[in-house]
């Protein structure tokens, strides 16, 4: 057994050292946000927070996870979402959704370092997200308006 702190609730999760926290998300904390992708921590469906900074939780063992896990179930709610989520909510920035997870939880941790981004910034530090519906326009639109640019 081992504790993980998740959303601010601790959690004794039974999962072997090894397992990957996306497993412990998905299967024992039923937290569908992050995204089974690639399994090779190279698409960034899978992105959480670990200690206020972006991990891909495929990649990550458990035993690995040594400070609190935010999933994009914990930013915000349906009636009150994370400045991020609503900017991805105007923007209509998804398609099918799948890497919306990565998406925003990389926005996050990126305008908490670099609250007024450049175009290329942004788009740099999107660039290990592989969205494959085209909906990249969008998704770039929703980062400058949840910086509090014109979008």
């Amino acid at each position: 057994m081992a504790a993980i702190t998740v959303n601010g609730k601790s959690h004794e999760v039974a999962a072997p050292p090894d397992t990957p926290l996306l497993y412990v998300l998905r299967n024992e904390l039923a937290l569908y946000g992050p995204k089974y992708g690639c399994g090779l921590a190279q698409c960034g469906a899978c992105t959480v927070h670990i200690g206020g900074k972006p991990a891909r939780s495929c990649a990550t063992p458990v035993s690995a996870v040594n400070a609190p896990v935010t999933t994009v179930e914990g930013l915000g709610t349906a009636e009150r979402p994370h400045p991020v989520q609503r900017a991805f909510i105007g923007e209509q920035a998804a398609q099918c959704g799948y890497c919306t997870n990565g998406m925003i939880m990389t926005t996050v941790a990126f305008l908490a370092q670099t609250p007024r981004p450049t175009e290329a910034q942004i788009r740099a530090a999107l660039d290990g997200n592989l969205c494959r519906c085209g909906t990249h326009m969008r998704i770039l639109r929703a980062v400058r308006r949840a910086a509090g640019g014109a979008a």
